[in-house]
């Protein structure tokens, strides 16, 4: 679970990989240096130097330190099995959508009368297409976490808190505090 939407989008296409990503850390290196084509740009995306690049191929280094290898597994897995990424992409904003468990604080600007204290919720809720095609195109444009948050914000107003805009017309919601948040293809 995570407390970042844009982690949470890419988790879940990550669920629909077919094979592990590479495990040792000469495989992960190998993978980045063919997907980057080259040492020079494998080192340049881990912050590293291209001889330490260069000795993680080779095999002459095998452990690396925790953070080298968590930035690693990230640029492996952000270029791993591109075609099901996009497959899974594909089908989530065109038939299925998503599934987004939550537990954040939600506060809402109705009519007066009536209480808009926030206060903390669980929530799952299944996201029409629509609303993933918006949350992974604003991922893919480079939307910050902020962005990401209203977008959800408007989905699950739409679609827990106004029913498909059945009832509750007009009600707005904010979205603070989010403890967890997992999304599920």
């Amino acid at each position: 679970m995570t407390d970042s939407i844009g982690d949470g989008l890419d988790a879940a296409l990550e669920s629909a990989f077919t094979r592990r990503i590479p495990q040792s850390a000469q495989a992960q290196m190998k993978y980045l240096v063919k997907q980057l084509k080259g040492t020079r740009a494998a080192a340049e995306a881990l912050g590293i130097s291209q001889r330490t690049v260069e000795r993680y191929v080779a095999g002459k280094l095998k452990r690396p330190r925790r953070d080298l290898r968590d930035r690693m597994e990230q640029e492996v897995k952000k270029r791993w099995q591109p075609q099901v990424r996009a497959r899974a992409k594909k089908k989530a904003t065109s038939t299925d959508g998503v599934i987004v468990s939550t537990r954040a604080r939600f506060g809402f600007t109705a009519a007066p009368g009536t209480t808009d204290d926030a206060r903390t919720r669980d929530i799952t809720q299944a996201l029409t297409p629509h609303w993933a095609g918006r949350l992974f195109t604003a991922r893919d444009a480079g939307a910050d976490e902020h962005q990401l948050r209203t977008i959800a914000a408007e989905a699950l107003a739409e679609m827990y808190f106004r029913a498909g805009n059945t009832r509750a017309a007009g009600l707005g919601v904010e979205f603070t505090d989010v403890t967890h948040i997992r999304i599920d293809l």
